[in-house]
């Protein structure tokens, strides 16, 4: 299930462009889902696992992908560490919520993402009432839950 914590957290990769580029491997490039995600975010084409073909910038290798896609990429391979989503823009809220219907994983958000209007399960874990576990199903839910957080954090 996809677990989103609201504003600071200890220990999230905060730059995600340069934990990527530390610690991408070949294999992850060429992987189903990161070719689905390179074609679909930033309307390229994956080569070969170090030749990326992209419409404006030509041939590059995947350290010069998007922030968001290689955001996505470091999720689906590295499920323990936890990510600064607000390096996403909304077109990739449809696969942080597919990668969420796979495996357990952590997002911090900056920023209210748009996770669209069909329903998804989120569980929030930062919600203001701690003896309660908070899971939500809609965009309403999603932005009751960010207003609780941040009416707490300004009070």
């Amino acid at each position: 299930m996809l677990r989103v914590w609201f504003g600071d957290k200890d220990n999230i990769i905060y730059n995600t462009s340069v934990y990527f580029r530390n610690r991408y491997e070949d294999g992850w490039i060429t992987d189903d889902f990161a070719r689905a995600v390179i074609k679909d975010i930033d309307r390229s084409e994956v080569l070969d696992s170090h030749t990326i073909k992209s419409p404006v910038l030509g041939q590059i290798p995947p350290d010069k992908l998007s922030g968001g896609v290689k955001a996505l990429i470091l999720m689906k391979n590295m499920p323990g560490k936890i990510f600064n989503a607000s390096n996403c823009g909304d077109n990739c809220a449809k696969w942080i919520l597919k990668l969420g219907k796979k495996k357990d994983f952590t997002i911090v958000l900056y920023h209210i993402m748009d996770f669209g209007k069909k329903d998804f399960e989120i569980r929030i874990l930062n919600y203001k009432n701690k003896n309660k576990k908070l899971i939500v199903h809609n965009m309403r839910e999603f932005l009751d839950a960010a207003n609780d957080y941040l009416k707490e954090k300004v009070e």
